[in-house]
């Protein structure tokens, strides 16, 4: 006697389950994107006239003007990281790999900050250029790639296309499809 292969037995989700997941995952991403404001402004609470700002856990001393000054620096490097991470993380489509370049440069900035660099947010594309070297011709290879497969692989059509006069806006409309 061999055992049936019954439906109800399998380890399968219901269309509820997953769609109250889905809905707290929601609620969750719609969450983090609410704190983002207060997280921003949460520099304000610091001193803005001491360059020392002292706890019973840590002593910080910068050397920017006021340590409420160290703080929007801060923060202003550290909301567009967070609110990347989020849109990387959730984002379904194809390019969003393209997303590391923004946030690499968000990362490079704010390490300036940290070390107290003088010249924060001025070398920072020099760090860029090796990881653009190898995120924007793979993201590129893989739009070419999906283009072909959407177009076809017929080179005659792309060849007449490539050879046809367009205007800037023209140009502009075949990127963007």
């Amino acid at each position: 006697m061999t055992k049936q292969n019954n439906k109800s037995t399998r380890n399968k989700s219901k269309p509820q389950d997953k769609a109250k997941n889905e809905l707290i995952g929601g609620g969750i991403i719609v969450f983090l994107l609410v704190l983002a404001p207060f997280i921003f402004y949460s520099y304000e609470g610091l001193s803005s006239e001491s360059k020392t700002w002292e706890t019973s856990l840590f002593t910080i001393e910068t050397s920017f003007y006021s340590i409420n000054t160290f703080g929007w620096f801060l923060v202003s490097k550290i909301v567009p990281i967070y609110l990347l991470l989020i849109w990387f993380f959730t984002c379904k489509h194809w390019w969003h790999w393209i997303i590391l370049i923004p946030l690499a440069m968000y990362i490079f900035q704010l390490w300036g900050i940290i070390n107290q660099s003088r010249n924060a947010d001025e070398v920072e594309f020099f760090y860029l250029l090796p990881l653009m070297m190898i995120i924007v011709p793979a993201v590129y290879l893989i739009r070419a790639k999906l283009f072909a497969k959407v177009r076809g692989n017929d080179l005659r059509k792309f060849e007449e296309e490539l050879g046809t006069r367009k205007s800037i806006f023209g140009q502009l409309k075949d990127l963007f499809q």
